[in-house]
């Protein structure tokens, strides 16, 4: 009999507040000698941007970390593939000691990413041949635009299944694609022995068996770490498996895990001070005035006049003074891109409605999940747009709409997956802005308005 063990994680999104703890159980499972080998992979998302330091160092102490561990694989999550720009992602993993699996990803000359490769074959020490399989959930609307050609899972996974017929014993996806999509493809795709999934931040304590795979996932933020059992026999077949979760709450700490976690807050937040912005004059009236200003940025980012924004995604206000951006991160730690949205004037006039109608619900609303990581979603605020509610009278730049009309209109692309406002993505025409965050978009507006003074 061969005993082999798995431990995995996901959508840790930087929060570096689990890792220690998390590293420890890593690297006791890897001197598990109960076991004949223990591998170790990561579902992706990994790295979030809302970290100072991930920001600063453009997620190089993630892989930083990742190494320190050394993983046996990992593929790769949307905040890796869409948080980065372009050039950012290709070195991402220039110093990784552990390979990328992703399967459905591809240059937009339709070479496969030199950072990556579509899977691996892991021949155990006793002989077993363990395939493992790496795709991400494919974003068109939002890869394409920086530079990428993603693929649909159906569309490469019967390919990549035909390529490993025959070398394998055992077959393992690692799936950052959503529970409903890891269901689908147990169901479609018999050779699937093992998939561990991610991205919708679900969580399966002891697994779940559909059709002929065992599905495991570990949450979100690095609350739970998987840790999965596999047995074969003399011939290599599984003869049983056990799918189990560990609560990283339930895990010792040490006196120095508070100094490090707080350490990686510093040493981000330091790096981004000296990343120098503006100098905001004394009269900054932030409630006011950052609104304004933003609304001015992404308009001049999408060369459009109109734009909107919701006052909760300044989770800090602006300060008079040196702005640097550490401030703005902290104010604006969304990792979210302008985004121009054409729309006929009936249509806008239809979107104004919506978020006329959806304000007063809106106002003290805490939104979790698609790239906000604010706490409220807050006033809606409008730029060159203007509402009579009394007659339902829509003016943009103080003319009544002509429902004939085309209007550009920029926003973020929060806006477009967000349920609220489906007029957008219905009726839309939508080109996204990459590779810059609103608070780089801000940042550079603020830059240009507000001189540096002399140092």
């Amino acid at each position: 009999m061969e005993s082999i063990r798995i431990v995995h994680t996901n959508d840790l999104h930087s929060h570096f507040e689990n890792w220690p703890v998390i590293r420890r159980y890593i690297e006791r499972a890897q001197k598990d000698e109960t076991v004949s080998q223990t591998l170790t992979f990561d579902l992706g998302d990994f790295m979030d941007r809302s970290h100072p330091l991930t920001d600063a160092t453009d997620g190089g102490i993630n892989i930083e970390l990742m190494n320190n561990v050394h993983y046996d694989g990992a593929t790769i999550g949307n905040n890796e593939g869409i948080g980065n720009p372009h050039a950012i992602l290709e070195h991402l993993f220039d110093h990784a000691n552990f390979d990328i699996l992703l399967g459905n990803l591809f240059e937009q000359d339709g070479k496969r990413p030199a950072f990556c490769q579509p899977y691996k074959i892991i021949t155990t020490k006793m002989g077993t041949r363990i395939a493992v399989l790496g795709l991400t959930a494919a974003y068109p609307l939002t890869y394409e635009p920086n530079g990428w050609d993603i693929h649909l899972i159906t569309d490469v996974l019967p390919g990549l299944l035909a390529e490993l017929r025959g070398q394998y014993d055992y077959l393992i996806l690692l799936s950052h694609l959503g529970i409903t999509m890891d269901k689908y493809l147990a169901n479609e795709f018999k050779e699937l022995n093992l998939i561990i999934g991610s991205h919708t931040h679900h969580l399966l304590e002891n697994g779940l068996v559909v059709n002929q795979s065992m599905l495991a996932a570990a949450g979100k933020w690095g609350r739970y770490i998987g840790d999965i059992r596999l047995e074969f026999d003399v011939n290599h077949q599984l003869v049983q498996q056990q799918v189990n979760t560990v609560k990283t709450a339930d895990l010792q700490t040490l006196p120095g895990d508070a100094k490090e976690i707080a350490g990686y807050v510093e040493r981000g937040e330091a790096l981004l001070a000296h990343e120098h912005v503006a100098t905001l004059p004394a009269s900054y009236a932030a409630k006011k005035t950052e609104m304004a200003d933003a609304l001015h940025a992404i308009a001049q980012t999408a060369g459009t006049n109109l734009a909107i924004l919701n006052t909760g995604l300044f989770v800090q206000q602006l300060q008079p003074g040196l702005l640097t951006m550490n401030d703005l991160h902290q104010g604006l730690p969304h990792p979210m891109h302008v985004v121009r949205v054409k729309l006929r004037g009936e249509d806008l006039w239809r979107l104004v409605m919506e978020m006329e109608k959806n304000r007063n619900f809106l106002r003290n609303f805490k939104i979790k999940g698609m790239s906000f990581r604010g706490k409220i979603f807050g006033e809606i605020k409008y730029l060159g747009i203007e509402v009579d509610q009394a007659t339902r009278t829509v003016y943009v730049e103080g003319q009544e709409i002509d429902t004939e009309r085309d209007y550009y209109i920029a926003l973020l692309d929060h806006y477009v997956f967000i349920p609220f406002f489906p007029t957008i993505e219905i009726m839309g025409e939508t080109k996204f802005y990459f590779p810059k965050f609103f608070r780089q978009v801000v940042a550079d507006y603020l830059s240009h308005k507000y001189k540096l003074e002399d140092e």
